[in-house]
């Protein structure tokens, strides 16, 4: 890591890791361990203990699980900072988005220009975050990209929201980094496209020769949330725009529902994806 980077995290790390700082260095010192000892203990090094307790690399998901088990002392304090740590992580313009997406009964998603955040592979994700620009150090792409593949764990919550996507037939041929990172990112698209609580379409290429193109005016993520409230996120160039305004929402829901019926059928829209992945980078 380097000395920019550690004074960027210092400076930028949220009240959840200065909190797990200052607890596992108080309960590091109650115990009489060192940081080299409790790094040992937990198998990370005395620098990696030293950053963490410094806030110069706040504490991974995997380091909270591991201070829990070694001196959480059955506090539970550790595992609960997990959820507020990844927040933490996500860029500033989506921590708003990031509760509504995770309590979502209905998720739907809207997207030209790459896979949806939700959708994404490791590597994907890792790929897309680490090629932007500027460039972000590789400790920070690290912890967008575990704080992006955390969001998955909606697919599977009890109970199951209902998760639409539709996607331009253009993302589906857009590579980032490697055309294999491309490949198996389509057949895990495919393979999420068959759970049933999931709907993927796709928009085909050459919709706009008809005459009529619903989603011409960019991506758009709608949620109706546990206590059927809709809102609409959209974001372009790192600025994000959450939509909650009644008359407003309803005209975005009415473009979305425009998109979907100019999009392929769910069945169709998996073949077609199978088959771009079969033939990318040939």
């Amino acid at each position: 890591m380097t000395a920019m980077a550690r004074t960027t995290n210092k400076t930028e790390a949220g009240g959840t890791a200065r909190m797990v700082a200052a607890l596992a260095k108080s309960l590091r010192e109650q115990l009489g361990l060192s940081q080299e000892e409790l790094g040992k203990l937990i198998g990370y090094t005395a620098s990696a203990i030293s950053a963490m307790e410094t806030c110069a690399q706040p504490a991974s998901d995997h380091m909270l699980v591991m201070l829990e088990k070694t001196i959480g002392g059955g506090l539970g304090v550790f595992e609960k900072a997990r959820e507020f740590i990844r927040l933490d992580r996500y860029p500033p313009q989506f921590k708003d988005f990031v509760p509504m997406e995770a309590g979502a009964v209905t998720l739907s998603s809207y997207q030209t220009f790459v896979v949806d955040g939700l959708f994404q592979t490791e590597a994907y994700a890792r790929a897309l975050i680490g090629g932007g620009f500027p460039r972000l150090p590789e400790e920070k792409v690290e912890e967008l990209v575990e704080a992006r593949l955390a969001r998955k764990a909606l697919f599977d919550r009890d109970p199951t929201p209902l998760i639409e996507l539709i996607l331009d037939e253009s993302v589906l041929r857009r590579p980032f980094g490697e055309w294999e990172v491309l490949r198996n990112q389509l057949r895990s698209l495919a393979a999420d496209a068959r759970r049933d609580n999931v709907c993927v379409q796709v928009l085909p290429l050459e919709r706009g020769l008809r005459g009529d193109h619903a989603g011409a005016r960019g991506d758009m993520q709608l949620v109706e949330t546990r206590d059927h409230h809709r809102v609409v996120y959209m974001e372009i160039e790192d600025e994000s725009t959450l939509v909650s305004d009644p008359s407003k929402v309803a005209s975005l829901s009415h473009r979305y529902a425009k998109i979907r019926t100019q999009a392929l059928s769910p069945d169709d829209s998996v073949g077609l994806i199978e088959r771009i992945a079969e033939e990318v980078g040939t």
